[in-house]
């Protein structure tokens, strides 16, 4: 045997790493092997570590810290782990079974320190193996082993002795005794390989169990790298498709396979065309490969057993895939229909039956989740999924789970529990907002709203640097994104669009906000000034309107349109003659276009401000001074004066025409379409003019 060791990065750094062998070095030990998802899944793997600690009566306790259930190692700190009392646990690996539920009532009485998160599903793995820092990790190289029908043969050749095979059985106390009685009953050995699903490795400090980690994964990539075909996947049957056309391609057909597989809720969309996956979408093999099922149990709930594959080649064109798309997700629907009452148990209640995952021949990966950090977990596990079947495929073959057991861990109660925990769907979850004139003061306020009830959000402006600004200000995973875009310009609205669409998949909230202001008596109002409102107020509505609609009718599952206008489009302003007629043609186009969307469930609103002065770009500058001097006083004094015309308070902010907006683009206001909201403060337009 070759006893070289392939030299994955060892990332331990002595002068970061924690002094002292207990928590703190656990959590540095944890974020290394985060690190490197070739390693450790995405919020897969667990680390722990036996230490002692002193308890509230100042006793000296063996307390067990081990990850806690729901957690990232790649950026876990020492809260995120769980703390058990060992002399509580140690019992328990001479008990003769214990069911799940057993377990988890037991393990919560143990725990050492109030206030931490429930300790992980495979807690008793990390207590039974008699060292003092355990990993289980989830590592490309060894599931390609661990899912090889050869794979307890190939572990013998690369380990000898050294190692030990457990066969597949769902985590829990079965599994954990199991481990620990190998390495117990085999003190020489220096890991666990678990059938279908991973690897566990150990240390006497948080640094020699690392190492070990390394080692360990390193010696089975190098046997698989000596193995390894020339041809993957059996060779290429189709040519990828080039990046520009790909992108068309998928500005096109992205809509409709995210209306079909909008169920509960609609879904975020990402788009995967990188070498690795291309290989795979466009081999012989790909196509069976992908329906024997998942590549580890943690995989299912975000992948679910199988991907969707669409029989499909480039020389088909555009139209029969977009067909095919729609018929392979209705197909799937069934499938998994019918996967979930063959398996199911009483109180089962079946998740969305959509694909999480769409392989494209020549086109690459599309995956499918909740928000855009539910599509990219997708996207990551099956990117390891496809490592695994390559390393797999070239040993002899890629075995899963059965479709018994599959279901057995996406629908085990103890998951079903973790999902439970999640906070409740936002109002706007899974939707996408596209936002014009998103760099101002309302846009921006706007996108922060939407944002906090749930949607994607992107800021559309001809000032794109103010826009990715405003887009930066808004928290969380592609929360948001800035487009630059010029209203008035039809390729530049298509092209905001299309970036849309490549990112999210498409559109279901459009706020028509861009604006400018003017004013002048009608003598003084030149053509220039006449134009540029309606370019902007009417006809960038229009563009903006138009290519919505195309969209939305694409995807089939309805949308929200919402015009911010204005008061002036009902009862027209003094010396603003250009700006209240376009304003006027605005309010009356999104009434045409609630007409024309009813039928696609396409609900067209507007939103009519008045008196917005702080925080609103179009009352700076010459506007504002202009509006004062209709009224011959300064421009500071313009609050003031509307003040003294109403005994309310009329200092709109941005932030209340985002609430209406809120209102119009949501299910609160389901039923109401052509709809007009004033957002005035109070003030009669008489009086705000």
């Amino acid at each position: 045997m070759n006893t070289a060791i392939h030299r994955i990065e060892n990332r331990w750094n002595p002068s970061e790493a924690p002094a002292e062998d207990g928590l703190a070095s656990l959590a540095y030990r944890s974020r290394l092997l985060g690190s490197d998802r070739t390693l450790v899944n995405i919020y897969g793997g667990n680390t722990s570590v036996k230490a002692e600690e002193t308890d509230h009566l100042g006793r000296s306790k063996t307390v067990l810290w081990v990850k806690g259930s729901g957690s990232d190692i790649a950026d876990i700190t020492e809260k995120g782990f769980a703390g058990l009392r060992m002399e509580d646990i140690d019992p328990l690996f001479e008990r003769p079974s214990m069911t799940d539920e057993e377990m988890i009532a037991y393990l919560d009485r143990t725990t050492f320190e109030s206030g931490r998160p429930r300790q992980s599903i495979e807690t008793l793995l990390h207590a039974f193996v008699p060292a003092k820092h355990v990993d289980h990790t989830h590592p490309d190289a060894i599931i390609a082993i661990a899912c090889s029908p050869r794979g307890e043969e190939i572990m013998r050749e690369i380990w000898g002795d050294r190692a030990a095979w457990v066969d597949y059985i769902r985590p829990g106390f079965t599994l954990s005794q199991q481990i620990g009685a190998a390495v117990r009953n085999s003190p020489g050995i220096e890991c666990v390989v678990m059938a279908r699903h991973g690897l566990v490795t150990w240390g006497d400090t948080s640094e020699s169990c690392y190492q070990s980690t390394l080692k360990i994964i390193g010696e089975a990539q190098l046997w698989l790298d000596a193995h390894a075909e020339a041809e993957p996947f059996g060779g290429r049957t189709v040519e990828p498709i080039p990046a520009e056309e790909r992108d068309d391609l998928l500005t096109e057909i992205l809509p409709g396979l995210r209306g079909a597989m909008t169920g509960r809720r609609s879904p975020t969309l990402s788009v995967d065309s990188s070498p690795e996956v291309l290989e795979f979408v466009c081999s012989k093999q790909g196509a069976e490969l992908s329906q024997v099922g998942a590549a580890c149990p943690d995989h299912l709930v975000h992948t679910k057993r199988v991907p969707l594959w669409i029989d499909w080649t480039p020389a088909e064109g555009p139209s029969a895939l977009a067909a095919k798309l729609k018929e392979g997700v209705a197909r799937f629907a069934d499938d998994y229909r019918a996967y979930f009452e063959e398996n199911r148990s009483e109180g089962d209640v079946m998740f969305d039956p959509i694909p999480r995952v769409v392989l494209i021949p020549g086109v690459g990966m599309v995956t499918a989740g909740p928000d855009a950090m539910g599509a990219e977990v997708s996207r990551q596990l099956y990117n390891r999924a496809i490592v695994v079947m390559k390393g797999a495929s070239s040993t002899g073959g890629f075995v899963s789970l059965t479709a018994a057991e599959s279901y057995g861990v996406e629908y085990w109660p103890l998951e079903l529990y973790k999902l439970s925990l999640k906070p409740a769907p936002r109002e706007l979850e899974g939707r996408v907002a596209f936002i014009t004139g998103g760099a101002g003061g309302i846009g921006s306020a706007v996108a922060r709203r939407l944002a906090a009830d749930g949607a994607h959000v992107v800021l559309a402006d001809l000032n794109e640097a103010g826009a990715e600004a405003e887009a930066a200000r808004i928290p969380g995973f592609r929360r948001s994104m800035a487009a630059g875009m010029n209203v008035t310009e039809e390729c530049s609205v298509q092209a905001a669009f299309r970036r849309t669409v490549l990112a999210y998949g498409g559109v279901d909230i459009v706020v028509n906000n861009a604006g400018i202001a003017s004013s002048a008596p009608i003598e003084e109002t030149s053509l220039e000034m006449w134009n540029r409102n309606h370019a902007i107020l009417s006809t960038g509505y229009f563009l903006v309107a138009r290519e919505a609609f195309r969209i939305l009718r694409e995807q089939g599952s309805g949308g929200s349109l919402i015009f911010v206008t204005s008061k002036n489009a009902l009862a027209a302003g003094k010396n603003a003659a250009a700006y209240s007629a376009a304003k006027a043609a605005e309010q009356h186009l999104a009434r045409c276009l609630a007409e024309e969307g009813g039928a696609a469930g396409i609900r067209v609103n507007c939103v009519l401000p008045d008196a917005v002065l702080s925080g609103s770009q179009i009352w700076n500058g010459e506007w504002r001074a202009e509006r004062a001097a209709t009224y011959g006083i300064r421009p500071d004094e313009l609050e003031e004066h509307y003040r003294k015309r109403t005994t309310l308070k009329v200092n709109v902010l941005p932030e209340d025409i985002a609430e209406a907006v809120s209102f119009f683009a949501g299910p609160r206001s389901a039923k109401t379409t052509g709809g007009l909201l004033t957002v005035d403060g109070g003030v009669p337009a008489a009086y705000a003019r």
